[in-house]
């Protein structure tokens, strides 16, 4: 990865950074008062409270105006940190992200510097760690954060996990529908969602495949990937085509009441952040796959898998190298 040692040294590394988290403050706010009070963090603070929504799918939202990372488990919102992104010329790029790698005793190699539990964005040089927070955007491109949040953090997240960066953020809205890609699911698939939700909370999350949804409305296109790879793709039918897609990626939750519950997130590069409304929910029901999409969304359908609609084609460059999805508006590449 290419940046700049954060640390002269192994050694030094770990003392500064151990020295750095036994000054910080770990904000404990009340449970109701988190998203209240997340304003009121200052450098190097954070808060962590999984114990609010303790199972299920996490999501991770950056926002580069107010740095600060929130992480939802379910939609809840579990935990708040200050953070440290990219400066100017070397600016984190925004869009959709998932972890490709994890490593908590990453060292560059490069520079020899120290990026204690690296979470991996791009190929290119993105990633989550541990670092210096001085308040104000100072890395090379990738998201500092306190050692003692990103070692929680790291524990937490799997490889795969949705990390949507954007330049302000919006809270995530909750989407019900029983169909993905104009495919109605039965009551029977229904319950196939329900065994396969209660194996992902009650097993290791890790071992299951890594699905992802990618609609275009540019290309007119959907495919589905699994840990990366294309397993089925065609023509998208969209109705309105000519009506631009909100910038959303939905993390699937599971299954409640004979329904799909998502959580919809948005993400854009605009100074007043993504647009939420009554929109949202239309979306999923404007598209329709082929059946043989529709077949392998069905036969991987799962908490966890992330369904992703986008105004723009989806090239190679759009995604990450031989892996998991990445869609971003900049390849951070520097």
């Amino acid at each position: 990865m290419t940046h700049r040692p954060l640390f002269p040294s192994r050694r030094a590394a770990l003392a500064g950074l151990a020295g750095f988290a036994a000054g910080a403050v770990l904000a404990r706010p009340a449970l109701a008062d988190i998203a209240a009070d997340v304003r009121k963090l200052k450098p190097g603070q954070f808060t962590w409270q999984p114990e609010l929504q303790p199972r299920g799918p996490i999501s991770i939202i950056v926002s580069i105006k107010e740095q600060l990372l929130r992480v939802h488990r379910r939609g809840k919102l579990i935990g708040v940190s200050t953070v440290s992104t990219g400066k100017k010329g070397h600016e984190t790029p925004m869009g959709v992200f998932t972890i490709l790698e994890k490593d908590k005793d990453h060292v560059s190699n490069i520079y020899d510097a120290e990026m204690p539990f690296m979470q991996r964005l791009t190929w290119s040089g993105v990633a989550l760690h541990a670092g210096a927070l001085p308040g104000y955007p100072a890395s090379h491109g990738c998201v500092r954060l306190p050692i003692k949040f990103a070692e929680a953090l790291f524990g937490t997240t799997k490889l795969g996990t949705p990390v949507v960066i954007a330049n302000r953020f919006t809270d995530p809205t909750p989407v019900v529908s029983s169909s993905v890609a104009g495919r109605k699911f039965t009551p029977a698939e229904m319950g196939n969602m329900a065994g396969r939700t209660r194996a992902y909370l009650d097993g290791e999350p890790e071992e299951r495949p890594v699905t992802s949804v990618l609609v275009s409305r540019k290309d007119g296109q959907v495919m589905v990937l699994e840990n990366g790879v294309i397993v089925a793709e065609g023509t998208a039918t969209i109705t309105d085509a000519g009506q631009a897609f909100p910038s959303e990626i939905f993390v699937l939750n599971g299954a409640e009441g004979g329904d799909l519950a998502w959580e919809a997130i948005g993400y854009d590069d605009s100074e007043d952040g993504p647009a939420a409304g009554a929109e949202t929910g239309d979306v999923l029901d404007r598209i329709k796959g082929p059946d043989n999409v529709a077949a392998a969304i069905a036969e991987r359908l799962a908490p966890g898998m992330i369904l992703l609609v986008t105004d723009d084609s989806l090239g190679d460059e759009t995604r990450s190298d031989g892996d998991f999805v990445v869609m971003t508006a900049d390849d951070g590449k520097k």
